[in-house]
């Protein structure tokens, strides 16, 4: 008996045979849906961030998102990530509802399947290097396991910051500040890395290293990018570019 709605065609000399499979079609891992977000300005108009948008981000697939100050970017990410509700739509990672939850269910769900990376890489000063790494299995599991505690091992020696674990970040340069947050959102092997200006704060040296190590890792660990940027150095490095533009998402064609 087949168990769900997906189908595959296949023609057999000239018989037609269909079967039905319970994996997806596609390695579709990120699935926007007629996304719309509104806000209310100070004079009480009502104004349009994105408009009915739609986006497809595949399995392992890096793509940036540029556009100017308030376009809507940043307020796109948030959603992606869950940390906002929109007005109508759905986004949905690797098939599943991000908006289908209770608070307590969305929670426990950003802290295994998405990663964040911002602009300024929000570690806890007080910690070492290695705590703050592994704060998101802290935060679910209370104590770091063994297994976690090798993926941090690893994450911070391919970032280049593994002699540095007992470090505080006051001790860090910025650059090994936001590799440390880089490593902190991949340490519970998310589905998708969602990077809001990761290398807004960087001199030129460190963003491309930042850059080239996030890559890296996505293509390494299959994990989805998504990069908002100002910067075209940045964006070019992805496998595709969309600029947010009234709403709506267009592809750039090279």
């Amino acid at each position: 008996m087949f168990r769900d709605e997906h189908e595959i065609n296949y023609l057999c000399g000239e018989r037609k045979i269909l079967l039905r499979t319970n994996k997806k079609t596609q390695n579709n891992m990120l699935e926007i849906k007629s996304l719309t977000k509104s806000f209310q300005s100070g004079s009480g108009e009502k104004r349009v961030i994105l408009d009915g948008l739609d986006l497809t981000v595949e399995e392992g697939e890096s793509v940036a998102i540029v556009g100017p100050s308030g376009s809507g970017k940043t307020t796109l990410l948030n959603m992606l990530g869950a940390l906002d509700q929109p007005d109508s739509g759905d986004v949905q990672l690797d098939g599943e509802s991000v908006f289908n939850k209770n608070e307590k269910e969305l929670a426990a769900f950003r802290n295994q399947s998405i990663g964040f990376v911002f602009q300024q890489h929000h570690l806890l000063p007080q910690l070492t290097l290695l705590e703050n790494v592994l704060l998101p299995v802290i935060a679910e599991k209370k104590q770091a396991d063994e297994p976690a505690k090798n993926r941090a091992e690893q994450l911070t020696e391919k970032l280049g910051i593994n002699a540095l674990l007992l470090q505080k970040p006051g001790q860090l340069s910025g650059g090994e500040c936001q590799r440390t947050a880089v490593a902190r959102a991949l340490i519970n092997q998310p589905k998708i890395l969602l990077a809001d200006e990761p290398t807004g704060a960087l001199d030129q040296h460190s963003s491309d290293q930042l850059a080239d190590l996030l890559l890296q890792l996505n293509k390494e660990q299959k994990t989805s990018l998504i990069v908002v940027t100002h910067s075209m150095n940045l964006a070019s490095k992805m496998d595709k570019i969309y600029q947010l533009k009234e709403g709506k998402l267009q592809l750039n064609k090279v």
